[in-house]
């Protein structure tokens, strides 16, 4: 892939993990468990606040402040003279995840890493955690991302319904990021999601943006039975991926281009998936503009007639998914 870039960790108790941001922004996102992150930027440019874009503690795009109980040894006020450029050395950025039990025991906190910075990752009991990352060009701050400040959604109606968690959405109220985009989804089982399916993989002003996407899923048992779904991926004016595909707990999708939809849970077992978008800034802000299929648009207009499914939104029910 271009632009996006997926990595998903399992850390034994005690384990850490490093790496580089090198041209990427990263988000570290819990999956089962929490962790440390310890980010010290390398030598080069300072952070920068690009026009329009607020990432200050009271930002109402950014949303959600560096400081607070679980962020700690940080410059305050996102101070720049921890980012090279000449200026002293700074105590790194430490972050406290919390994190949760598993993907369906509701949004957890998270921590934002900048390009061009040094990482390590520890936890302490050990937990599974995802690197949802993309290539950037803009050096934002280091920041915490708390759960509580997590937009939950409830999207669709009926066999449609499904809870998105904007964890890292694109627009006001999002968390800033300079291209990243990450959500995760959860279906309860039987029912459909990414649907209608559409589009992102043309550059169209106000009307499309062009963004390559990763699923990664993770599907909950029935007792000792392993979970599947399934998602399609048919081929679009701008691209010639056709694919459909049995998924299950580990698996990614990669969707450079194409109409993609649906995500399909098998009954009895709920779907999780986490979904990364980036693509070219198009000259503009990163946006999630998308297109629905002509030929299954008009369930859209099926929904307010019905109700959301009852067994949203998750954790209902999370210790059955442990």
């Amino acid at each position: 892939m271009e632009w996006t870039r997926l990595r998903v960790l399992a850390l034994e108790p005690g384990e850490t993990y490093a790496f580089a941001s090198g041209e990427c922004e990263w988000i570290v996102l819990p999956l089962s468990g929490g962790c440390e992150v310890r980010c010290r930027a390398l030598p080069g440019p300072a952070p920068q606040t690009p026009a329009g874009l607020d990432v200050s503690p009271d930002g109402v795009e950014a949303g959600l402040a560096e400081s607070g109980p679980q962020a700690k040894s940080a410059p305050p006020a996102f101070e720049a003279r921890g980012f090279g450029g000449g200026a002293p050395a700074a105590e790194p950025h430490v972050f406290e995840l919390r994190g949760r039990s598993g993907v369906f025991g509701g949004p957890t906190d998270f921590a934002y890493v900048p390009r061009d910075a040094h990482t390590e990752i520890r936890s302490a009991a050990g937990g599974r955690f995802a690197l949802a990352g993309a290539r950037c060009t803009t050096r934002l701050p280091a920041r915490y991302g708390p759960a509580e400040r997590v937009a939950v959604e409830l999207r669709g109606a009926g066999q449609c319904s499904r809870q998105v968690n904007n964890f890292a959405a694109a627009g006001p109220g999002g968390f800033a990021c300079d291209r990243l985009i990450a959500v995760e989804v959860l279906t309860p089982g039987g029912n459909w999601s990414s649907y209608p399916p559409h589009k992102h993989d043309e550059h169209h002003p106000g009307e499309e943006s062009r963004l390559e996407e990763i699923y990664w899923f993770e599907i909950a048992p029935h007792g000792d039975t392993p979970g599947y779904g399934y998602q399609r991926v048919t081929p679009s004016p701008a691209g010639k991926t056709d694919l459909l595909a049995e998924v299950r707990t580990g698996d990614a999708v990669l969707i450079p281009d194409g109409w993609h939809g649906p995500s399909i849970a098998a009954p009895g077992h709920d779907m999780y998936y986490l979904n990364v978008m980036a693509g070219p800034a198009g000259g503009g802000p990163r946006q999630w503009l998308i297109r629905d299929h002509p030929d299954h648009a008009w369930i859209r207009g099926t929904w307010p007639g019905q109700d959301v499914d009852p067994r949203l939104p998750f954790p209902q029910g999370a210790e059955d998914h442990r």
